[in-house]
């Protein structure tokens, strides 16, 4: 049994011994979705419907990623980063052993959220081959981002003011929570900065069925994917299991 494998195990195991944060950020944007969906309405029509659920999903995903970092946290409060170190895991496989996990609990995350919205408010899902596309890339993106945030902060109460502060920052400046349109000019600039604003995007254009739109902002996802992972191995391999990350 490969290393990957045995940890993929041990954090699935650590996850059901305490799901509470997983399914609050499940139960949370449920009851969100259910009470904001008449005011996106009144002010959107019918794309209304679309702005609450892609919203309150970037939102609460975002808020996710102390889930993400805090598992790798975790592993340094109970000083068994330098044992794994001293294994022949590499970095990559024991990401890969929190990564897989984790990128279950958010694919589970989008999943119910859809599903809950198509069944009780009447969502529409021309194209669920687009729409897996892009909770894929933003779940690898959000797991790629955690993992680096869990290289750069040094505890947990670190990681929580940086999680709560840079989420709703990053949701609020992709136009998740208000519609660009509605926002200054300056922020509107300033979007596409946020991973969010691309999150959103590929999200509303695989509900709308825009294959050309949901793959170019998939793509966007994934090469900051790519960037923040390799920023987390690069980091991880240099001495991730101290205290003091160099």
């Amino acid at each position: 049994m490969s290393a990957a494998t045995v940890l993929i195990r041990h954090n699935f195991a650590l996850l059901r011994a305490e799901p509470g944060p997983a399914l609050s950020r499940v139960g949370m944007p449920l009851v969100l979705i259910t009470a904001l969906r008449p005011l996106y309405a009144a002010a959107l029509g019918s794309a209304g419907l679309t702005q609450a659920v892609t919203g309150m999903l970037v939102l609460f995903s975002l808020l996710g990623l102390n889930i993400i970092a805090g598992g790798i946290l975790t592993e340094r409060s109970w000083h068994t980063l330098d044992r794994l170190r001293a294994t022949p895991a590499r970095p990559a496989q024991i990401l890969v052993g929190k990564a897989v996990p984790l990128g279950t609990v958010l694919l589970a995350q989008q999943a119910a959220l859809i599903a809950y919205s198509m069944i009780f408010l009447g969502l529409r899902v021309p194209r669920p081959d687009l729409l897996l596309v892009a909770g894929v890339s933003w779940a690898v993106t959000l797991l790629c981002a955690g993992a680096a945030l869990a290289t750069v902060v040094r505890s947990q109460s670190e990681l929580s003011a940086v999680n709560d502060l840079g989420g709703m920052f990053f949701t609020v400046l992709g136009g998740a929570m208000v519609p660009l349109a509605l926002m200054p000019t300056w922020l509107r600039a300033a979007a596409p900065a946020s991973p969010g604003y691309w999150a959103l995007h590929a999200l509303t254009a695989a509900l709308t069925g825009d294959a050309t739109a949901t793959l170019r902002d998939a793509g966007v996802l994934l090469a900051v994917a790519a960037v923040l992972g390799a920023f987390a191995a690069w980091r991880m391999a240099r001495g991730w299991g101290r205290n003091r990350l160099l």
